[in-house]
């Protein structure tokens, strides 16, 4: 009996260095990589100058960061709204605000908010960190911002899910009346899923994502209460943050180092005891009723064939509940595509917002060159 623990001891042995000898390659790895950013390639990540930003008010009192570029609500004849994923912020989509703005000027207002307890908006109590509240805050921003006029929805990852709650609350946006057009003339879902996430594999084999159901909320859980001391370890640990964002996020070999860095910087922004109180309820999302109400409405939607956080079938999924959306299926592609392939994203987007301008009396249709 007495070979069996140290049979034990040893398989345990040789694991811990395997784990160390891995963990050693990644921050090889991601030294190498990173030392491959090239000088003002920053700069192809900051977005267009800000019109106007400032805060809204939720009806459950908690301040939400937002930003506006484009035309002012009394100018644009269209307001292109965005809504960022799980531990994002509004930044997520510099791309497609830059390519909208050189396509579209003034003509189109975009507005862009960060989700409550992320990038700039306020701390929420932790029982308020559910999809049904933040379908909510986006119904506030709707009517705090954009009060009247059409608007074309973009939602990633749990935006997208955000925007179905939305969907779900207020059905009224979506429905053309007697007096006119429905307010909101199309959606856009990148990279998002109507439900059954608690079956994600995270891209690990499949006796390792057995375990990460039951296991990974008791982690976060337990990283919540020491939030001090884990956001410690994060800021030490950058090489491993450098490696996990880029193995959960993309799935390019070639994806630009300066934008791993900048999503890099991004997530880890986003406390610790925030990703735990966001993970129930998107474990527990179920989007199609929500999806019911936008049957009739032009709705597009874009996966990628390698994301490991909404994997592909989440997005056929919604599609197979909206025969009339449209399916893009990205190939060598993560769960931020938005940022790897920018352009397999803004070119289906600018054709969404051109035909929803072209509704719009008075406005100039032509795309920028």
């Amino acid at each position: 009996m007495s070979r069996i623990p140290a049979i034990v001891g040893g398989g345990l042995g040789v694991l811990t260095a395997v784990a160390a000898a891995a963990v050693a390659q990644q921050r090889r790895t991601a030294a190498r990589e990173r030392s491959r950013i090239e000088v003002g390639s920053a700069e192809l990540l900051c977005a267009p100058g800000v019109r106007d930003e400032g805060l809204v008010l939720t009806d459950d009192g908690v301040e939400l960061h937002y930003e506006e570029v484009g035309g002012g609500a009394g100018d644009a004849g269209l307001t292109v709204l965005f809504v960022h994923g799980y531990t994002l912020n509004l930044g997520s989509f510099v791309f497609q605000r830059r390519a909208l703005t050189e396509a579209f000027g003034d003509s189109v207002r975009q507005v862009f908010y960060d989700q409550r307890s992320h990038g700039r908006s306020a701390r929420a109590p932790s029982q308020s960190c559910t999809i049904e509240q933040l379908g909510h805050d986006l119904h506030s921003v709707i009517d705090q911002l954009i009060p009247a006029g059409p608007i074309v929805l973009v939602g990633h990852s749990m935006g997208g899910m955000t925007v179905m709650a939305l969907a779900h609350q207020h059905p009224e946006l979506f429905r053309a009346t007697e007096s006119g057009p429905a307010r909101v003339q199309a959606v856009v879902l990148v990279n998002t899923s109507s439900g059954e996430l608690k079956n994600l594999t995270l891209g690990l084999p499949s006796v390792l994502a057995r375990l990460n159901a039951p296991v990974l909320p008791i982690v976060l859980r337990r990283a919540a209460k020491n939030a001090a001391l884990v956001e410690q370890a994060r800021t030490m640990g950058r090489d491993l943050a450098w490696a996990m964002t880029k193995r959960l996020s993309f799935a390019a070999k070639d994806v630009d180092p300066a934008v791993v860095a900048y999503c890099t910087t991004m997530i880890s922004a986003t406390p610790v005891d925030v990703v735990a109180d966001f993970y129930p309820t998107l474990m527990a999302h179920d989007g199609r009723l929500g999806l019911r109400n936008l049957k009739g409405s032009p709705v597009l939607v874009i996966g990628s064939d390698s994301d490991a956080m909404t994997p592909l079938e989440h997005s056929q999924a919604i599609a197979r509940e909206l025969p009339e959306a449209r399916l893009i299926v990205t190939e060598n592609s993560g769960h931020l595509l938005m940022l790897e392939h920018p352009e397999l994203v803004n070119q289906p987007l600018l054709d969404i917002v051109e035909t929803a301008l072209a509704g719009v009396p008075g406005v100039d249709q032509a795309v920028s060159a």
